[in-house]
């Protein structure tokens, strides 16, 4: 007896748990016209700046930036005039090894008591779908400023009954030459291309 009902508890728990769940769940609409027009700053514990180099040509070295900040000024029915600007602090590198993060801090490579933060700031928006478009711009790294192209894909909005915000999550990618902003040390024992992945929600002020 006690056992058939210690078996029924655990079987409510695990229905509330996946109602829960299934409660929770925003209804996520998908494309660039289905999202809500406003300012939006980036959600912080939400956000993911990964950066992805070939290493002595044997493996890619995958590395992430764990401080960022970045303001959305979005119209789905005037994308082209969408502004996208963000600012990393390189500081924050995480290469999952103190010593070597330490060493990309120095001036060989990053350098960055004299260069602590990187900038973004688009210049142009050209839609491609009806789920993603090229927000090209300057970025400025290293004391260097140079344009980019970050091929964003929209991957929807929907209001967030955890935060109490309307939210825009979307995915970014770039590549980028690190001799173009000086940073040259070891190459081409050490890749100039460097692969650059965003993914990020934006909450609605």
């Amino acid at each position: 007896m006690q056992h058939n009902f210690i078996k029924t508890v655990a079987i409510f728990i695990l229905l509330l748990l996946v109602s829960c769940g299934t409660l929770i769940k925003p209804n996520v609409k998908t494309g660039i016209v289905q999202l809500e027009k406003g300012s939006y700053q980036l959600d912080q514990t939400h956000v993911a700046v990964l950066f992805k180099i070939n290493h002595m040509g044997l493996s890619t070295f995958v590395g992430r930036f764990n401080k960022v900040d970045a303001t959305l000024e979005f119209d789905p029915a005037n994308i082209a005039a969408a502004k996208l600007s963000a600012i990393i602090d390189v500081a924050s590198i995480d290469a999952n090894n103190p010593d070597l993060e330490e060493t990309l801090r120095g001036s060989s490579w990053l350098d960055t008591e004299k260069y602590p933060q990187a900038f973004f700031q688009t210049t142009n928006v050209k839609v491609l779908d009806q789920h993603s478009a090229i927000f090209s711009g300057d970025l400025t790294l290293h004391g260097v400023t140079a344009p980019i192209d970050l091929t964003v894909t929209f991957n929807g909005g929907a209001n967030n009954m955890l935060t109490g915000f309307y939210t825009l999550g979307f995915s970014a990618a770039s590549t980028l030459n690190r001799s173009t902003f000086g940073v040259d040390y070891l190459i081409p024992a050490i890749g100039d291309a460097v692969a650059i992945e965003v993914f990020a929600e934006f909450q609605k002020n």
